[in-house]
């Protein structure tokens, strides 16, 4: 199988997740593409990239538990429709610093729709917020030592991950993109785009709807008018069935959930309060807090102000013996 000439992929993650700045990075664009990546809704760019035509669908977290059906059926629709005939990688943006909330439900559903090759060897978890890592912290070790909810994730996607933010800029940011490309190409040469049936159902009603805008216009059109015809087309398709309220919807109806969320509402409130700590016993104080969050009550914070004791002693021994 030869590398495809042009690369389609298709972003996934709320806007605070870092999408706009994934776009900016993978095509070269400035801070404020044409477009925007932080509406509820899809955007399309496109771009040459290290000699090859990029093409990024950025979507919305409709994996959110906040959607409803019909919300998150327009915006998959949608996505769909864009990335047709079939995106060669989903790249499923991930803040290092925030649960994986909603994520390992995106999965879920991408298995639903796509199969389950399209998570295992199209799906690429792209790792954001990469500042909050200690300055000599690997993301691997992170992952691996800290994370479980981050490895699952990771796990469930063939093992591939990546992320386009580096420390130092430039010419590392360059590198971050050929690799990450390098990894899309690789995994379109093994198994090629996406395909299943739901694709192929977009993709002949997209040919049908152009040829009707085409019909509509005498005169012969150029390859900017063809484009856009196509694009309309594909901003005209919506309603497909993919019903995944059995993924989204609890089996009991809560009263009314906040939002965000109480747990996270607790997060945001700890990871403040962690980023104010020496960085010494930031990690350890983050362990034990943790472990008084999910254990509760008095047992909880006693548990977790031990773990959390005992942590930071190994790591003041550690970094004495180092010295």
């Amino acid at each position: 199988m030869n590398v495809p000439t042009e690369l389609r992929l298709v972003l996934l993650g709320p806007a605070d997740a870092g999408r706009k700045a994934a776009v900016c990075s993978l095509l070269g664009l400035q801070d404020n593409p044409q477009g925007s990546t932080d509406v509820q809704e899809c955007s399309k760019f496109s771009g040459e990239v290290c000699g090859t035509q990029v093409t990024v669908v950025s979507s919305p977290a409709w994996f959110n538990s906040a959607w409803s059906s019909a919300d998150r059926r327009k915006v998959i629709s949608s996505f769909i429709a864009l990335s047709s005939p079939a995106p060669h990688a989903f790249l499923l943006c991930v803040p290092v610093n925030q649960p994986a909330d909603g994520e390992a439900k995106a999965l879920d559903a991408l298995e639903t729709l796509f199969g389950p090759s399209a998570v295992a060897e199209n799906t690429i978890v792209l790792f954001t917020h990469m500042e909050e890592l200690w300055e000599d912290e690997q993301l691997e070790d992170y992952i691996v030592t800290w994370r479980k909810d981050l490895r699952e994730l990771v796990e469930r996607c063939g093992g591939s991950y990546h992320t386009l933010e580096t420390r130092n800029g430039g010419e590392e940011d360059r590198k971050a993109v050929e690799g990450l490309l390098a990894k899309v190409e690789q995994a379109a040469l093994k198994t090629g785009a996406v395909s299943c049936p739901l694709y192929e159902e977009v993709e002949e009603r997209l040919r049908e709807r152009q040829q009707e805008i085409l019909r509509q216009r005498t005169a012969e059109m150029t390859d900017e008018e063809l484009e856009a015809a196509r694009l309309e087309a594909e901003r005209s398709i919506g309603g497909l069935d993919v019903n995944l309220d059995h993924i989204f919807s609890s089996t009991t109806a809560p009263p009314d959930p906040p939002a965000p969320s109480l747990l996270w509402g607790w997060w945001e409130k700890l990871v403040g309060w962690i980023r104010w700590l020496p960085s010494l016993v930031r990690r350890e104080a983050l362990f034990g807090s943790l472990i008084g969050l999910f254990v509760g009550g008095t047992l909880g914070g006693a548990v977790g102000a031990t773990a959390g004791s005992v942590v930071t002693e190994v790591g003041r021994r550690k970094e004495k013996k180092n010295e």
